[in-house]
């Protein structure tokens, strides 16, 4: 960020061809190109400027409600720190301590916490197949309320990870990577490995990879999504990935050995899910509250897990990508063998030497939720950008 300014980071914007504005932000292959790079600018010019020690609180007033049904630290904060970074004030939505456990529809929750609301984060990974539902149920409940005059503005939604895709992580990740590599079109031709690989946990949602493989596929990259036999992902993922590659013209393929999908990455990202087919059951036992045949499952997916403990990204793996030095990548927290497990994702050595860039990596998505919200709340953002640099309202005042 140093090394450019506001102007250098817009360049271009008026170009773009968008429809952010009152939209949600679901899936990443839901929006058009044009969109994702709009995200990506937006997101930039919001890190410069509190870089820079300027204001973004472009809301006066206005509340955010965080709604998370599963654990989160890194999302959770970002999520946070994005609202509190564009002026809203921040309210969780705790479902044990309201009336959604007495019987409270979705419909009518949706309107009750949107009075005053700007925008709506929803964290719903547990259930396949019910997540990104939820959210959309949301949508549709927020959308009546609005039309209807219940409600003065109409929230955004934004999905801070469901069943299908966890977009804040990957846009952040292409992030990182535009700069690392020092632009987008630094990365057509550049490998990238998905990787499964070895946990001591079981049940860790898919929606990470198939985020992975559904938006790096756009930028001509050759993306190699590897698994062993039966830790497949959500089939329509992948045609997703097939098509955004051979429209892209780069390539998608799925292989059943870590080391091949290594051996030239230029990038890799070895992370543990469970298989499709397991969180389907997973799913099926939960709703059911059968809690013995749960523990059963868990029991039976962690002996599956440690047949596959070579699954680790080690030194001996690092020497096949290109020239041995491709960076590595993770979404956090990592299973470090030694550190935080006996046994798990990544050698403790190829870790350290990349702990910072993942803290850097991470560093994006306060800033991506941000310009999320930023693009549908605002016609045009870019414009907006401009006059928050030209007031330099000082965020700190030293």
């Amino acid at each position: 960020m140093k090394d450019v300014d506001l102007k250098q980071i817009l360049a271009g914007s008026e170009k773009l061809k968008t429809n952010l504005y009152g939209k949600d932000f679901l899936l990443t292959w839901e929006k058009s190109w044009d969109e994702i790079v709009a995200v990506l600018k937006v997101t930039e010019a919001l890190k410069y400027l509190h870089s820079q020690n300027i204001s973004t609180r472009v809301f006066g007033s206005g509340i955010a409600v965080s709604n998370f049904r599963d654990n989160s630290t890194r999302t959770r904060f970002s999520f946070s720190s994005a609202c509190n970074l564009l002026g809203l004030a921040i309210q969780d939505l705790d479902e044990g301590k309201s009336q959604i456990a007495h019987g409270e529809t979705v419909r009518e929750t949706a309107n009750m916490i949107s009075f005053l609301t700007e925008v709506v984060g929803i964290r719903d990974d547990i259930f396949l197949g019910a997540g990104n539902t939820y959210m959309r149920e949301v949508g549709e409940a927020l959308d009546e309320g609005y039309e209807k005059g219940v409600l003065n503005q109409r929230p955004t939604v934004v999905n801070l990870q469901c069943d299908i895709d966890h977009p804040t992580q990957s846009m952040a990740d292409l992030a990182h990577l535009k700069s690392y590599f020092g632009g987008l079109d630094k990365l057509k031709g550049k490998k990238i490995a998905m990787t499964w690989a070895y946990s001591p946990s079981y049940g860790k949602p898919l929606s990470v990879p198939q985020g992975i493989i559904g938006l790096m596929s756009r930028l001509g990259m050759e993306v190699s999504l590897a698994y062993p036999e039966g830790y497949n992902l959500i089939p329509d993922c992948l045609e997703v990935a097939k098509k955004n590659a051979a429209a892209s013209g780069g390539k998608f393929e799925v292989v059943h050995s870590m080391e091949e999908a290594f051996k030239d990455a230029d990038i890799v990202y070895p992370k543990s899910w469970a298989p499709y087919a397991v969180m389907e059951k997973r799913t099926q036992l939960l709703r059911a509250n059968d809690h013995a045949a749960l523990k059963s499952l868990e029991k039976d997916c962690l002996a599956q897990n440690a047949r596959f403990k070579n699954w680790e990204c080690d030194e001996a793996k690092m020497k096949l990508t290109k020239k041995g030095s491709a960076l590595y990548m993770h979404c956090l927290p990592a299973d470090i063998t030694g550190v935080s497990c006996d046994e798990g994702e990544v050698a403790a050595s190829v870790f350290e030497r990349y702990r910072i860039e993942t803290y850097k990596e991470a560093g994006y998505k306060p800033f991506v939720i941000a310009a999320m919200i930023m693009a549908s709340k605002y016609k045009n953002p870019f414009k907006v950008l401009k006059e928050l640099e030209s007031n330099a309202t000082k965020r700190v005042r030293y």
